[in-house]
């Protein structure tokens, strides 16, 4: 038999909202995450900004966390949206992780599972994300989910320079608005 085909029986995995003593190993799982996605930049924040976004007094995402067997397995941090067009919230998932060693046994679906319970639970429309078209096994992952792709938007986005230039226009009138 080879080592791959051990099977590990591992207890029945806790999803449970994330805690500031959480803040260490979300953002260590933001880094891990990162890597794996080969993602097309450096990852600056730092466990104060994440404490600031998920617990400070103006917090703007949640997260929960994933155990199995009281170890940490996974993540995922969201916000809150609103749709004009349906009139209710919905939530947006920034970032969904499980550590390698626990992939293939339903915790990416779990977690789903669990954020899309909630967003039914606030009276949600919608649980919406993006994925790295580079990123073969989560798009892979989302079919088996039946999620479908948005042909009929493109994310758009200002950051750096551009964003302070524009943000630099205030106080000039804008035309027709």
């Amino acid at each position: 038999m080879l080592d791959q085909d051990l099977v590990v029986p591992r207890g029945k995995p806790i999803i449970r909202p994330a805690e500031p003593g959480d803040v260490d190993v979300l953002h260590r799982f933001v880094h891990e995450l990162a890597e794996a996605e080969q993602f097309p930049g450096q990852v600056t924040a730092q466990p104060a900004d994440l404490t600031a976004a998920l617990f400070g007094p103006h917090a703007v995402a949640e997260a929960v966390v994933a155990t199995v067997d009281g170890l940490p397995a996974g993540f995922a941090l969201f916000y809150p949206t609103y749709s004009t067009v349906l009139g209710r919230p919905g939530i947006h998932l920034e970032d969904l992780y499980v550590r390698p060693e626990h992939r293939g046994g339903g915790l990416g679906r779990a977690l789903l599972a669990h954020l899309a319970e909630l967003a039914v639970r606030r009276g949600g429309a919608r649980l919406e994300w993006w994925v790295l078209h580079t990123n073969d096994p989560a798009l892979r992952f989302y079919a088996r989910l039946h999620a479908r792709a948005l042909d009929e938007i493109a994310v758009m986005r200002l950051d750096g320079d551009l964003l302070h230039a524009l943000a630099g226009e205030v106080g000039v009138p804008a035309a027709g608005v």
